[in-house]
């Protein structure tokens, strides 16, 4: 049976030390800039091989985005950027996901809470309470093309962050 994976990865942590910034605007903060490398290594020792990576536009999402590109030797210009993984709901980001061609077979998509979160739980077999930041849910669904998925369709392979590797927390 074909099978189609897919790895939903919550931004690193955000700063919100300049008050003057707009949400979208925010950069990582030093715990973000500390987690992110190591969980992208970690994806990476789980044998992902993404062939395509989608992700919100918000700046926090893109410096994950392209942190994730870069350990896999993924062209940063090919990351899809969609304006509605940074405001949709779990359904907008059904939406995205459906229209993923079924070439691809190994997708990441960089979000933001609630809606990631709420995704998960929509499309998957498991329950997370939160996916906390630089955490990543690897879904895998038994179907040929992107277009079949539908809530409740997917089983969750694992569930990654970095508390669980003790990363002493820092802001």
């Amino acid at each position: 049976m074909p099978m189609k994976t897919l790895y939903l990865i919550r931004h690193a942590k955000s700063s919100w030390k300049d008050s003057a910034l707009a949400d979208f605007d925010r950069p990582l903060n030093s715990r973000g800039k500390r987690d992110l490398p190591f969980m992208a290594k970690k994806l990476k020792e789980l044998e992902a091989a993404p062939h395509l990576i989608l992700a919100s536009p918000a700046l926090r999402a893109k410096i994950t985005a392209q942190a994730f590109a870069e350990t896999f030797q993924y062209s940063p210009k090919d990351i899809e950027y969609h304006e509605n993984i940074y405001e949709g709901s779990a359904y907008d980001l059904l939406s995205i996901v459906k229209k993923v061609l079924p070439l691809y077979h190994e997708v990441i998509l960089v979000g933001h809470n609630p809606q990631i979160t709420a995704f998960s739980n929509l499309i998957c077999d498991k329950v997370i309470e939160n996916i906390p930041t630089s955490g990543i849910v690897k879904i895998e669904f038994k179907l040929k093309k992107w277009s079949s998925i539908a809530p409740q369709t997917g089983k969750m392979i694992w569930f990654e962050y970095p508390k669980l590797y003790q990363l002493v927390n820092e802001e």
